[in-house]
């Protein structure tokens, strides 16, 4: 694994050299596509990109965990989880970029 990160300002830079749009115009297009991401996910819908994946919002119930260190149980209290869901076509894409013998 490579270890490298792409950033909001990378993303941003390359809509800017893309979409030949302002800095600045690319900056806000990117929060306002971020911002409606994660309202979305906020009302606990599902965000569909075409040739992406999913994203959705999962809820866990409660339940029994131990420590590991200790052994004691200790309750874990419900939540939400957001999960990713890659499409076919970028599952395609990642397996088709790694080399032969890699695993």
């Amino acid at each position: 694994m490579s270890g490298r990160t792409i950033t909001r300002a990378q993303l941003s830079e390359a809509v800017y050299q893309e979409v030949g749009l302002s800095r600045n115009e690319s900056a806000d297009l990117l929060e306002s596509v971020l911002s409606m991401v994660t309202e979305a996910l906020g009302k606990d819908e599902t965000v569909k990109i075409s040739s992406f994946g999913s994203f959705s919002v999962r809820k866990k119930g409660e339940r029994i965990g131990r420590n590991p260190k200790t052994g004691v149980e200790v309750p874990i209290l419900p939540r939400k989880v957001l999960v990713f869901r890659p499409s076919q076509v970028m599952k395609a894409r990642i397996n088709a970029k790694r080399s032969p013998g890699s695993s």
